[in-house]
């Protein structure tokens, strides 16, 4: 699939209709968009993701979702779309003001749809408030693109939204794949990867053959047993429903720091250079040991809290020893305990046997000795159920939890002081640490009376408790999605239940049998597939950052671990040991995404245009050597770079790029705002 021609018109800073048609035919794939900075060149990315997405772009990447957010939402959003200048300048409130993108697509490969060529036409009309999307086969409308609806097409046939980020990029950004830690970031990824190695269409596959087995069991219900489903069920989606606005939450949280912690960690620089103190090298230092020694902090605060949910069994002291002679005892009455009707059976039969063999004895010594049995019999039967009835049992613990009970009491008694002790000491010890490296840092600042400083450091207060509030919101939101998942995983379970009651109808009962034994066959092939993509993954990731990077033996082998929620990497040194991402340079960390990259789009089959921002940015010369010339000419068909010039792509690495090269676009601006003026190759940097 190639990208024919694109056409932007009252975009932005693209006033009036602009376009660019792209040398499809050439065997070079590489097309070169340059401009200055405030040009438009990521508005150039930012017109496609709208054109093929609309109000769904805020689920390719963390960048639009916060755009709409900023914005109030997507309906304010589109109006900030169309140029400015054609808003002014409208004669009258009648007259038509709209901004739409087109894009035009060949070399497509649809099942069911044999065609050369695919439109996408998104428009917005300013007067209306109204959004309209075309999907043009061959130029004219088509019944099937119409049944299926649009925006469904260009994400099931086209290029699905949740793996677009991997095709339209921000090289300077993508970083972000290497820095995604928190649960949030990994479970986004995750989703995405999901989507490019296949696995989501056999998880959905697996998803609506549950939804069958419920339906074949629910089949034939009476009327009170749907009324009880019915509430159940409703109960169980506004359980799902919570729990889906409580990760949303969760997700906007994490960037809201993320974006927080940047912003202070910008001010703090600032602050200890205007000081001019301490070297960059050891501001470096201070700040990542300070860093190390709050992730240590909340740690050691989690033991705490552990240990201090203890702290009421200890300082009930004496309660808990009568606890524990109480759960004793009856553990005794349990081990004592008869049952007397079996043993009078046992008796009963014992005696029986006895008088069987007295029968050859004088009458009267018979009847002496059946006298005593009798007697020993019932004093035996009395005495053990007076044995029953002296003691109480008011607890029943069954002998799993007396054993717990027992360990927990061990633990109280013997380690629990001395674990209290240690995490205290920890958290006093790790507090002291803080706070000579936090003085350290604030000795190192610019002098207090200094102005600048001053509105710096009130600056980076006021974030500094923006940064505090959030982070306790989030530990908020954190226990409500635990307790919440609680409450989700017990009714389901009461739900499944409650299904396994109803009785199969004659008829349902075969259809049952073949869907439960797909579903196994779904789940082993679920399995195996994941087991297959690991080790590819494992293979393609490591084998592109060797021929990467340009350092020897550093990074040796790669580990992909794919479970139910998170899919995530580990770089692994020669000894085996997982290196931190978060501590590789930023041209390190571009170096592993742009890897990852190349690996994901060749294991995910489809052949898309690659758009790429900011390329080559955080590259030393040797890495963006190797970047030239092994990632940009093999990652696809088609790739866009829009480089700023000089800082993003020198001349020699200009003249690297030319053998690949197709076509050269300048992104040239005047008055009436951005257009394009296609270059010769010796136009862009003129040979002297």
């Amino acid at each position: 699939m190639k990208v024919q021609k694109i056409t932007l018109h009252n975009f932005r800073v693209y006033k009036g209709e602009n376009s660019i048609e792209f040398l499809t035919e050439k065997a070079e794939n590489l097309t070169l968009i340059a401009g200055k900075n405030g040009f438009g060149k990521t508005t150039f990315l930012t017109s496609l993701v709208w054109a093929f997405y609309g109000k769904m772009m805020s689920q390719v990447e963390d960048k639009y979702r916060r755009d709409l957010k900023a914005s109030e939402g997507y309906e304010n959003y589109r109006k900030s779309l169309i140029n400015n200048s054609v808003i002014r300048n409208a004669n009258s409130s009648e007259e038509e003001v709209k901004c739409f993108v087109e894009i035009k697509l060949i070399d497509l490969s649809i099942p069911s749809i044999p065609c050369k060529s695919i439109t996408i036409k998104r428009e917005f009309i300013l007067n209306s408030n109204e959004e309209r999307l075309l999907v043009l086969i061959d130029g004219a409308e088509n019944e099937l693109t119409k049944e299926v609806g649009y925006e469904t097409f260009i994400n099931d046939f086209i290029l699905p939204r949740e793996i677009a980020k991997f095709f339209f990029f921000d090289a300077e950004k993508i970083v972000s794949l290497a820095e995604a830690k928190s649960k949030a970031e990994l479970r986004s990824l995750s989703r995405a990867y999901s989507e490019v190695l296949g696995i989501k269409k056999y998880e959905e596959l697996k998803k609506n053959l549950d939804s069958l087995l419920s339906k074949l069991r629910r089949n034939g219900i009476d009327e009170y047993e749907k009324e009880k489903l019915e509430s159940l069920e409703s109960k169980k989606e506004e359980l799902q429903k919570l729990i889906d606005l409580n990760q949303s939450n969760q997700d906007d949280i994490e960037i809201e720091l993320s974006q927080l912690r940047q912003k202070i960690d910008e001010l703090q620089e600032n602050l200890i250079r205007g000081g001019n103190s301490i070297s960059v090298e050891e501001l470096n230092k201070l700040v990542a040991e300070q860093k190390s020694l709050k992730d240590d902090a909340i740690e050691i605060k989690r033991d705490f809290k552990k240990l201090l949910e203890l702290a009421p069994l200890v300082i009930a002291g004496k309660q808990l020893i009568a606890l524990e002679e109480q759960l004793k005892k009856e553990q005794s009455l349990k081990s004592q305990s008869i049952n007397s009707e079996a043993l009078g059976i046992e008796l009963q039969e014992f005696k029986k046997s006895l008088f069987k063999n007295l029968d050859k004895l004088d009458k009267r010594i018979k009847a002496q000795i059946e006298k005593s049995v009798e007697l020993t019999v019932e004093e035996t039967l009395k005495k053990k159920t007076h044995q029953q009835l002296e003691g109480t049992i008011l607890l029943n613990f069954s002998d799993e939890e007396f054993r717990d009970f027992q360990v927990l009491l061990k633990y109280l008694r013997t380690s629990y002081k001395e674990e209290f002790e240690r995490v205290t000491k920890l958290e006093n010890d790790n507090k002291t640490r803080l706070s000579i490296v936090g003085k350290k840092i604030r000795e190192a600042e610019a002098r207090k009376d200094d102005p600048v400083a001053v509105k710096l450091r009130a600056q980076k207060n006021e974030y500094s408790e923006k940064y505090e509030k959030a982070w306790i919101k989030r530990d908020d939101l954190k226990e409500e999605f635990g307790r919440l998942n609680t409450e989700l995983n017990r009714h389901t379970a009461v739900l499944s239940e409650y299904e396994k009651k109803f009785k199969l109808q004659k008829i349902d009962k075969k259809k049952y049998q073949v869907t439960e034994n797909l579903l196994k066959k779904v789940n082993q092939l679920i399995k195996k597939i994941k087991e297959e993509k690991r080790f590819t993954l494992q293979k393609t990731i490591a084998l592109g950052l060797k021929n990467l990077m340009h350092k020897k033996n550093f990074i040796e082998d790669v580990k992909v671990d794919i479970s139910e929620e998170v899919m995530d990497v580990s770089l692994l040194d020669g000894d085996g040991l997982v290196i931190s991402k978060e501590n590789l340079s930023k041209g390190e960390q571009q170096l592993y995404a742009t890897a990852l990259l190349k690996a994901l789009v060749d294991e995910s089959g489809i052949n898309f245009p690659v758009f790429i921002d900011s390329p080559l940015q955080k590259f030393d010369k040797l890495h963006s050597e190797k970047i030239i010339r092994e990632f940009y000419p093999t990652v696809s068909d088609q790739v866009v770079l829009f480089p700023l010039l000089e800082k993003e792509l020198s001349e020699n690495e200009f003249r690297a790029l030319e053998p690949n090269l197709n076509k050269v676009i300048q992104i040239e601006n005047s008055e009436n705002g951005s257009f394009f003026r296609p270059l010769n190759k010796n136009q862009l940097f003129p040979v002297a």
